[in-house]
C-alpha cells in the first residue's frame, strides 16, 4: 500500500506540474497508457491470490481513478489558460488609429463608358438605354433578322422560358434595340421608365450597356459592354459616319496621328456596311494605336437600312442616319494594356487595385479623359 501511496504521490506532482497539453499527455500515457505504471499494476492483479486480489483490486482501480481525474483536472486548466492567453493576444488597443481602409477604384469598363459619353457629348450626342430583357422584336425581327438568322439559335443566344402568351424573352444581344426604342413611335411600357426613349427625330444618341451571347474565351465573355451609335436626320451620308468616327478615335487613344479605315462588311441593319480598322504596331508584342503598319478592327457600323427607318414609323425617303456599335471592354484592353477579357468579371481585388481609376477623375472634356 506504501508503495500505491508514494506512486501516487509522484504521479500528482508530476501531473501538478505538466506545463502544457503535450507535456500532460505525455504523463497520460506514462500513466494509464497500455504499457504505463497504473496499467502494469492493474495487470499485476492476474498473478495474485483471490484474497490478495480481493485487498489489491479496489485499491488500485481507486488510483487509477483518481490519476485519471487529476489529470482531466489539469487538462482544463491548461485549456483554459491557452484560451485566455489566446484572447489577451487578440485583444483591441482600442486607444490605437484604425488601420488604414483600401481606397476603392472605377473598374475600367466604367472609366471608358464613361470616356465613351464623353466624347461623344461633346458631339452633342445624348445618352439612351434600353432593357437586359428583350423581346425577339425588338432584339431581331426590327432590325432586319430574317426569320431563320444564326443569331436567333441557342448557340449565340441565351434565350428565357416561354412566358404565358408563348413568347420567349431572351437577354439581348447587343446594345442595337436601344435605336429601336428611341425611334420607334409605338413602344410600349416596358418597366423602368428611363427606358421610355422614344425621340422624334433629328435624333443624335448614343447608348451604353451590358449585351450577353454564349461565347467565353481571353476575348469573349458570356456578359461584356458595347455602346450603340444612332443619328437620323436629312440628307446624312457615309462621310458624316467616317468623320465622326474618326474623331472618337482620335480623341479616345488620345492621338492626333491615328489613321483608320472602312472594310466592306455586312449587318442586317445596315446598308452599307463596314468595319472600322484602325493603324496599329505589333511588333513588341503589344498593340500601340497611332503606329506601325497593322490593322485591327475595332468597330462595326454602317447607314441605318431603310426598313429599320420603316418599321420605326419613319419615312426612309425624308429620314436617313448612321448607326455603329462598339465594345467597350475591347476598347479599355487596347487602350490600357489588359490582356485577358476574363479578367474583368473575375472580381479579383487585386487586379482592380492595379487597373482601377480613382472615382474623383470622371472623365471630361476640360480635365481630359484618363
Amino acid at each position: 500500500m506504501s508503495g500505491h501511496s508514494e506512486l501516487e504521490a509522484d504521479l500528482m506532482g508530476q501531473i501538478a506540474a505538466a506545463r502544457d497539453l503535450e507535456a500532460l499527455e505525455s504523463l497520460r500515457v506514462a500513466a494509464l497508457g497500455k504499457q504505463g505504471v497504473v496499467s502494469a499494476l492493474l495487470r499485476s492483479l492476474g498473478a495474485m491470490s483471490p484474497e490478495m486480489r480481493r485487498i489489491e483490486g479496489p485499491a488500485i482501480n481507486a488510483l487509477r481513478d483518481r490519476v485519471a481525474a487529476a489529470i482531466a483536472r489539469r487538462r482544463a486548466e491548461l485549456e483554459a489558460a491557452a484560451l485566455e492567453a489566446e484572447l489577451a493576444a487578440g485583444r483591441l488597443d482600442l486607444t490605437l488609429p484604425a488601420p488604414p481602409r483600401r481606397p476603392g477604384s472605377v473598374h475600367p469598363t466604367s472609366q471608358v463608358m464613361d470616356e465613351i459619353i464623353a466624347i461623344f457629348a461633346e458631339m452633342g450626342f445624348g445618352v439612351a438605354e434600353g432593357p437586359d430583357i428583350e423581346d425577339d422584336f425588338h432584339n431581331f425581327s426590327a432590325l432586319n433578322f430574317p426569320p431563320r438568322h444564326p443569331a436567333r439559335e441557342m448557340h449565340d443566344t441565351f434565350f428565357l422560358k416561354a412566358g404565358a402568351d408563348g413568347e420567349r424573352k431572351l437577354l439581348r444581344t447587343h446594345t442595337s434595340p436601344i435605336q429601336i426604342r428611341v425611334m420607334r413611335r409605338a413602344n410600349a411600357a416596358v418597366g423602368a421608365p428611363q427606358f421610355q426613349v422614344h425621340r422624334d427625330p433629328p435624333i443624335r444618341v448614343i447608348g451604353p450597356g451590358r449585351v450577353y451571347r454564349c461565347d467565353s474565351d481571353a476575348t469573349h465573355a458570356p456578359m461584356f459592354h458595347q455602346a450603340e451609335g444612332l443619328v437620323i436626320d436629312h440628307a446624312i451620308h457615309m462621310g458624316h459616319l467616317k468623320w465622326t468616327l474618326d474623331a472618337f478615335v482620335r480623341r479616345f487613344f488620345e492621338a492626333d496621328d491615328v489613321v483608320t479605315r472602312f472594310r466592306p462588311h455586312h449587318f442586317p441593319f445596315t446598308e452599307p456596311s463596314a468595319e472600322m480598322d484602325v493603324q496599329c504596331d505589333r511588333t513588341s508584342g503589344q498593340v500601340r494605336i497611332g503606329k506601325g503598319k497593322d490593322w485591327l478592327e475595332i468597330l462595326g457600323g454602317g447607314m441605318v437600312h431603310p426598313n429599320i427607318i420603316t418599321t420605326c414609323g419613319l419615312d426612309p425617303d425624308v429620314w436617313q442616319g448612321f448607326a455603329f456599335g462598339l465594345g467597350v471592354d475591347r476598347l479599355a484592353m487596347l487602350k490600357y494594356g489588359m490582356p485577358d477579357l476574363r479578367d474583368y468579371f473575375g472580381a479579383d481585388v487585386r487586379w482592380l487595385a492595379h487597373y482601377g481609376f480613382s472615382a474623383f477623375a470622371d472623365p471630361n472634356p476640360t480635365s481630359g479623359l484618363s
